[in-house]
């Protein structure tokens, strides 16, 4: 059987197992109990799949990212308590991001920290979200301003969930891939050009290559900078952009990965602007393969594709409030070519009017 397994290194080492058929393998600690985290839509497809953890006590949120709350994170603490979990229990998180990000937080918070295990079902949580040990959830003022650092214990990614994704989340997983790429494997970028219809088709030997590849990056960055000081900041490629849109259009109306592939042609643009980028012809390439991935390939096609104006000065406003800035001063990532980003670079106004307008 086609199984990758990742080491992630850091102050808390795991193993993240990259395959098919991987949930019935969930382990816990010896002697441990466990709940499970999940969604209402992910339960019923997936859930019966754990294996004895099928018969763990469970609660399924309302799915998206409304529930990316303290409110949700005050429920599923209740929801522990009163399934008599303690110190030595595990809380399985079976889901997108939005349950990884929950499920994490609620993890570093109940008795002051308990073992997680990510078993993220979405593209997305599988090459990013699940992986680093960030949590969050949303504040009316911006995207993951709550959170805590807190790794998980294993991360168990099974590509066949990703065959029961709808076609558009599918496709948004693709944007956090092709950043991936950018950030450090330009290989990775070569490889979706010249397979892009097999990815589209879901080819599970196929997304089980390009899924381990991105873990590879992210989990090696990562381990050489958990508390993001430095190097990790690379992996908020498009994010800051990304988030500004997300919070200008109101949470939960643009995927996340859709408004990553946009962040990510406005920092290539930035970065033609702004005198960083050493190959010309990487926006254009981006942009091409975002359009054949079935992502928007530019802001305009992002407007049009919501009918909504997404007004410059709103995005403007909204990037303000991004937890990587400093003081009301958004930080971006711009590129110089695949494989090397510069990181806390400050965008002058007049720079962000013209990509914006």
């Amino acid at each position: 059987m086609n199984t990758r397994k990742i080491e992630i290194g850091g102050n808390a080492p795991y193993v993240a197992t990259v395959g098919r058929g991987l949930l019935a393998s969930v382990a816990l600690r010896a002697g441990g109990s466990a709940a499970v985290l999940t969604d209402r839509n992910v339960a019923p497809l997936h859930a019966a799949r754990l294996g004895s953890l099928a018969r763990a006590p469970l609660l399924a949120l309302e799915p998206g990212e409304g529930s990316k709350t303290l409110a949700t994170v005050e429920r599923v603490l209740d929801f522990l308590a009163a399934s008599d979990l303690d110190r030595r229990s595990t809380l399985v998180a079976l889901g997108g991001g939005v349950v990884g990000d929950v499920a994490g937080l609620a993890a570093s918070l109940y008795m002051r920290g308990i073992a997680l295990v990510q078993c993220p079902t979405s593209l997305v949580a599988q090459v990013d979200a699940a992986i680093g040990g960030k949590t969050g959830v949303n504040l009316a003022a911006g995207k993951n301003l709550a959170g805590t650092f807190h790794p998980p214990r294993a991360v168990i990614a099974d590509v066949e969930t990703l065959a029961t994704l709808p076609e558009r989340e599918f496709r948004a997983g693709l944007g956090e891939v092709v950043k991936t790429a950018l950030v450090g494997d330009p290989g990775l970028l070569a490889l979706l050009e010249e397979r892009a219809p097999a990815v589209l088709a879901r080819d599970p030997e196929l997304l089980i290559e390009v899924v381990a590849r991105c873990v590879r990056v992210k989990g090696a960055i990562v381990a050489r900078d958990e508390r993001e000081r430095g190097e990790r900041k690379q992996l908020n490629l498009g994010h800051t952009f990304a988030h500004a849109l997300e919070l200008a259009a109101g949470f939960g109306r643009i995927p996340h990965g859709e408004a990553v592939a946009v962040g990510i042609l406005l920092a290539l643009e930035a970065s033609a602007h702004g005198g960083v980028l050493r190959d010309p012809e990487l926006p254009s390439r981006v942009a091409r393969l975002f359009e054949r991935l079935g992502l928007p390939s530019s802001l305009a096609r992002l407007r049009e594709r919501l009918a909504t104006p997404l007004e410059p000065s709103a995005i403007l406003s909204a990037s303000r409030h991004d937890k990587k800035g400093a003081a009301g001063s958004p930080a971006f990532v711009l590129v110089e070519a695949a494989g090397k980003l510069v990181v806390d670079r400050v965008l002058p106004p007049a720079t962000l009017a013209r990509i914006l307008g």
